[in-house]
């Protein structure tokens, strides 16, 4: 992905990215990718501009709440995905979804889960990740099961 090597490496992007819009300064590099992420997540904001509190936060699970730094993430990473059509076919997947359903991040949210069962499977078997199952679950999603990397 885009971020550090690390929790506190990769909120810290999060927290930069976020306090140059708010400070309105130019966007660098991957801030231009991560601003509007985060603009269509308004109930992050609070966090995101309360870094010193969220920064150490080790569970957002344990309150029943959605890791933000994890949701956002996996935004992300769909992002980049679709910007390189990587795993190949996903952009078609992608654009097959939007059809159905014109609501860009009601759809990235629909493939967010398929990402998400991918890396449970890769974590519970310890195995990398299976780029065939999460094209397939994507195919399912846009109604092309022959569909699959």
């Amino acid at each position: 992905m885009f971020v550090g090597q690390d929790r506190e490496q990769t909120r810290e992007v999060f927290f930069r990215a976020w306090r140059a819009h708010r400070e309105g300064r130019p966007l660098e590099g991957v801030e231009k990718l991560i601003v509007p992420v985060l603009l269509r997540h308004p109930e992050y904001h609070p966090i995101l501009d309360n870094p010193e509190t969220a920064r150490g936060r080790d569970s957002f699970s344990a309150s029943g709440e959605t890791n933000p730094f994890l949701h956002l993430g996996m935004h992300i990473a769909i992002e980049e995905q679709l910007s390189l059509d990587q795993p190949h076919g996903m952009r078609d997947c992608y654009r097959t979804l939007l059809k159905k359903m014109p609501d860009e991040h009601v759809v990235q949210h629909q493939i967010m889960e398929c990402l998400g069962e991918m890396i449970w499977h890769s974590q519970r078997t310890q195995t990398p990740p299976e780029e065939r199952q999460y094209m397939g679950c994507l195919a399912r999603l846009a109604g092309k099961p022959g569909l699959t990397a």
